[in-house]
């Protein structure tokens, strides 16, 4: 109460920000007359003008007014011209309203601007486009399709090369070559994926020249809500074929399909016996029917006949009380297994929907094992370890042996550590397999989540959309274990090569906006992940669509009867009607029931992004009947018919309540447009998942106080607020994966900005010479520490051991014949290992020429980092899918998976140093008779090593994936100011520690 009272005597929030902009506004009309006075050649010279403003330190800001001018003046001047837009030819007939102005300055400000359906967002993108374009460092414009980015290109492009400046649009099938073109444009069009995945493709390139990214300047997200929020739990990967049997999931297989029928008969029979208990007047017998039921619901949550009995309000009382008891009877903790256990104990598996996970119960352990249950049971192997760990620092101090027999013992000892490694991970994988097939049997429906292509292929159906997806994959082992669901071709498991969630993507550009007709009840996700504000902008007309309250039926049955009718009756009217479903299935029903109605009508199932928008636009004709899933045709206005506005406009029915409130509003705006009449009504039963899952208890007592029958609707605000309630549930939930998901990946990026980094640093340097002198400073501090200890005697040393090492590792002979062992200190013994280390890199230098020499350092390096980043990617996969059993030891995943995380990238930086180190010194110029011209990317020379470690090396053609760009917030190579500190004075940070051991390390 106390903030509608704060609202109305400050304004809220929205109206307090467009206020703060209007005279922005006023400052930019106040121009109009005098860029309208302009001949075009001058009107175009003012891009050239404003650069060279820039340039001599103005901010955007101060040319905003201007440009936007400039910008809204070339727009009149185009009107009335035509040009072709994906083959078809339009008319130009917008320039920017009052309201599209502020769009554009919140876009500029780095904000979300909210506008509705049909206010003009491509239009309004325009002006901070253009004006963000003048620094030259180029603009992106991300979009939700390849059809809607190549359409909005073509569309605005004209404006663009009106006033000087170039566009282009990234789209899936283009080469690096034709990527390169498009990224130099000072506006770059295209999709989330192509932009990410780009990104991802130029930190795997071996040239500069062929990444085809220039950066991340500033970002405008068409459609931000579903880029940002909808599409954001799930991370950007780029993957390849690992060495790893796919036989687990094949064996498994008929094992779990048996278990799954095993189940669905024991489902039956307890539906059989609650039945026939429930036809008993005797109170204990209908209680014993409700703990039967609540098992079912465990076991198998969706079997039809339990959803039927699930109509009754009583049952789901009974149901409720006997989950009470069994939780009351754990409460009171009088037995060891709790009754809960009891109950479930019958069932070879559960199920939980809410989380989407699938366990195995003890007794399903069993038959699965056939009595082996030491098929499942997680080998322990510390003890074990440990006793290697103990024999491998004994060896270290045993004098008795020399070099080259410890070097062998200890290799014995870490691959009977490996074998300890494989066993345990040849339980671990089968534990995976079996879980990953129970939830693809249980969890996962064909022709609804998933179909099988007529190639025999399993594809993913896009849970918003219903588009096919045939070039993702499931991760985690998931689509292998639906391919042997299914008896088709199990594919290769896949390692991770380069990965980045959307998230973090998009926070590496310098300023990102967005813009959307549904952002505001999402706006607190936008500001704590993103940093970013949400505005409302005002309406050019007012909206006039009339919102009904929501109508509820018990059934499923019912309400598509009502819907069906109520499509009839529009039909009559002459009103067009889009029905908006969660998914193809359920559109495909309604499809079925309109032609048995004889009702005309299309179904978009959306497979093809142009049908889709074609279909879209023409669904506001005089009695077009549009069925679509919700999320179907964005980004295209849907305008209407002649005459229709005069019968009331388009009119939006709803099948079922999203999980989000937003794709409902994304429905409804679909009316309304531009001051367009229209209406929208939802259609709800209990069966619908969201209602079943999480909101339906409430809603059941007020239609059994009420007396409501089964075909009768109730229709109440009280019930549209019950079902946000429920909605808002889901949405929290929701978040808190995406937040739980960052949180993780937050580690890995921080890593990934490092090693993207030093990667740029070796493609953008010509001479990498002291860079990698300081790795192998570091390696050789690695080696002193081993040999030469501190803190230790000159007679406690182990400088043979040292000479055999550096030979063995570097291919180089060191003698300490001139050493004075009583005054000499293991500074000393490191100084005179550099000297003769630079001494012989000087040497290798001479002899093989600077081009060459430096064409090997970058070599050393991208190959270093890459095969090892691999490696570390593979082993982060590991880590995460094993971490959440922490949890059960009182510990906390997140926090023990940033540990161990940091452990793994630790060694991966030595191995680096030391994989740099020994290539460099190792690798030698072949000199052939004759070689041959290589027509793309020369190398000065071929490579080759003599060292089997360090391998062979031919330089690669351009990388298997595209190319992506390099990050402008990644960490540079600091540059050295003053006199270098000495590794062993003291770390200048005050610590007290050496400097080697401090922020030297």
């Amino acid at each position: 109460m106390i903030f509608k009272l704060l609202g109305k005597i400050f304004g809220t929030k929205h109206e307090r920000d467009i206020k703060k902009l209007l005279p922005i506004v006023d400052d930019i009309k106040s121009h109009e007359a005098e860029m309208a006075a302009l001949s075009d050649k001058e009107l175009r010279a003012k891009t050239a003008e404003f650069k060279r403003r820039l340039s001599q330190g103005e901010a955007l800001d101060d040319i905003l007014p201007q440009a936007f001018a400039v910008v809204k003046e070339a727009c009149r001047r185009l009107y009335g011209k035509t040009w072709f837009v994906r083959g078809h030819e339009i008319t130009w007939d917008m320039v920017h309203f009052d309201c599209q102005l502020i769009g554009g300055i919140v876009l500029h400000q780095g904000k979300i601007a909210e506008m509705a359906t049909g206010e003009g967002k491509t239009l309004v993108a325009t002006l901070p486009i253009y004006l963000n374009a003048l620094a030259g460092e180029g603009v992106h414009l991300i979009t939700v399709n390849d059809y809607l980015a190549s359409r909005d290109c073509e569309w605005m492009g004209p404006i663009y090369e009106f006033l000087g400046l170039g566009a282009g649009c990234v789209q899936q099938r283009m080469d690096s070559g034709e990527r390169q073109i498009h990224y130099q444009a000072d506006v770059t069009y295209g999709t989330n994926s192509e932009f990410g995945f780009d990104y991802l493709r130029d930190n795997m390139c071996v040239r500069k020249e062929h990444q085809v990214q220039r950066g991340h300047h500033y970002a405008i997200v068409d459609e931000v809500d579903s880029v940002l929020i909808d599409e954001a739990r799930t991370p950007l990967i780029i993957s390849g074929p690992v060495e790893q049997s796919n036989e687990q999931y094949e064996e498994l297989s008929p094992h779990v399909d048996k278990l799954f029928r095993q189940q669905q008969r024991l489902v039956n029979r307890l539906m059989d016996e609650a039945e026939k208990l429930l036809e008993s007047e005797n109170p204990d017998d209908v209680y014993e029917a409700g703990r039967k039921l609540l098992t079912v619901k465990k076991g198998s949550p969706k079997e039809k006949r339990f959803l039927q009995l699930m109509e009754n309000p009583k049952l789901q009382k009974l149901i409720h009380r006997a989950e009470l008891d069994m939780m009351g009877d754990k409460l009171m903790g009088g037995t060891e297994e709790s009754a809960m256990m009891k109950l479930v104990s019958e069932l070879y598996f559960t199920i939980d929907e809410k989380s989407n996970v699938a366990d195995l119960t003890e007794k399903g352990r069993r038959t699965i094992s056939s009595g082996n249950l030491n098929m499942f049971i997680v080998p322990e192997i510390e003890d074990e370890e440990r006793q290697i760990d103990t024999e491998i620092e004994k060896l270290k101090s045993d004098d008795s042996m020399d070099y080259q027999a410890k070097s062998i013992r200890e290799q014995e000892l870490e691959a009977a550590r490996w074998q300890l490694y494989d066993r345990l991970n040849s339980v671990n994988q089968r534990i995976h397999a079996t879980s990953q097939l129970l939830k693809a049997y249980s969890l996962f429906e064909r022709d609804v989540d998933y179909i099988v292509s007529t190639d025999n292929k399993v594809v993913i159906v896009d849970e918003f959309t219903g588009r096919l997806m045939p070039s993702r994959r499931y991760s985690d082992g998931l689509h292998q274990a639906l391919e042997a669901k299914e008896r088709v071709k199990v594919g290769e498991a896949n390692q991770t090569l380069a990965t980045i969630t959307l998230q973090n993507y998009y926070k590496m550009h310098k300023k990102l906006a967005g813009m959307t007709g549904t952002a505001d009840t999402e706006a607190q996700e936008f500001h704590d992940i993103y940093k970013l504000d949400v505005v409302v902008i005002p309406t050019n007309r007012s909206l006039v669509r009339y919102n009904y309250t929501d109508v509820v039926y018990k059934t499923e049955r019912e309400k598509f009867k009502a819907v069906i009718n109520e499509i009839r009756e529009m039909h009559k009217l002459g009103r067009p009607a889009l029905v908006g479903t969660i998914s193809v299935e359920k559109s495909e029903v309604l499809g079925k029931m309109l032609r048995a109605e004889q009702i005309p009508h299309h179904i978009l199932n959306a497979k093809y992004h142009e049908k889709e928008a074609e279909i879209v636009a023409r669904a506001g004709q005089r009695g077009a009947a549009t069925i679509a899933t919700n999320m179907a045709g964005r980004g295209t206005d849907i305008k209407l018919g002649e005459g229709v506005a005069e019968l009331g406009g388009l009119h939006i029915i709803g099948t079922e309540r999203h999980e989000s409130r937003r794709i409902d509003n994304q429905l409804r705006g679909r009316a309304g447009r531009q001051g367009d009449p229209g209406s929208s009504r939802f259609y709800i039963s209990l069966e619908d998942d969201l209602m079943r899952l999480f909101g339906s208890d409430r809603i059941m007592k007020i239609m059994d106080r009420l007396g409501i029958e089964e075909d009768q609707p109730i229709e109440h605000a009280l019930v549209t607020r019950s079902i946000e309630t429920a909605q808002k549930r889901v949405e929290a939930h929701n978040l808190e994966i995406r937040k739980h998901l960052l949180k993780y990946d937050d580690v890995i990026n921080k890593q990934r900005e490092i090693i993207y980094a030093e990667r740029q640093t070796a493609l953008d340097q010509e001479n990498l010479k002291e860079h990698i002198l300081e790795m192998v400073d570091d390696v050789l501090d690695e080696a002193l520490a081993e040999f030469v200890p501190e803190n230790t005697f000159p007679d406690e040393w182990n400088l043979r051991g040292l000479t055999d090492w550096i030979r063995r590792r570097f291919g180089l002979h060191i003698r300490f014949d001139n050493i004075n062992m009583e005054t000499i200190q293991d500074e000393g013994i490191f100084e005179q290992l550099q000297q003769f280390v630079r001494a012989a890199y000087d040497e290798k230098e001479k002899r093989l020429g600077n081009d060459t020499m430096r064409e090997i350092e970058r070599v050393a390096v991208l190959r270093a980092f890459d095969s090892r980043w691999k490696e570390h990617l593979y082993a982060m996969d590991l880590l995460k899918e094993g971490i959440g059993l922490r949890g059960y030891g009182g510990k906390d995943p997140l926090v023990e998976y940033k540990q161990e995380a940091y452990n793994l990238f630790s060694e991966m930086t030595a191995d680096v140093k030391r994989e740099v180190a020994e290539f460099i010194f190792r690798v030698q110029v072949a000199q052939p008779e004759r070689m041959e011209e290589r027509e793309h990317a020369p190398t000065p020379a071929l490579l080759t090593s003599h060292n089997s470690s360090a391998g062979s090396f031919r330089e690669p053609e351009q990388a298997a994936a595209d190319s992506s760009g390099e990050s402008k917030q990644a960490a540079k190579v600091p540059i050295r100011v003053g006199q270098k500190i000495g590794r062993n004075e003291p770390c200048p940070c005050g610590s007290g520690k050496k400097f080697k051991k401090c922020c030297g390390a």
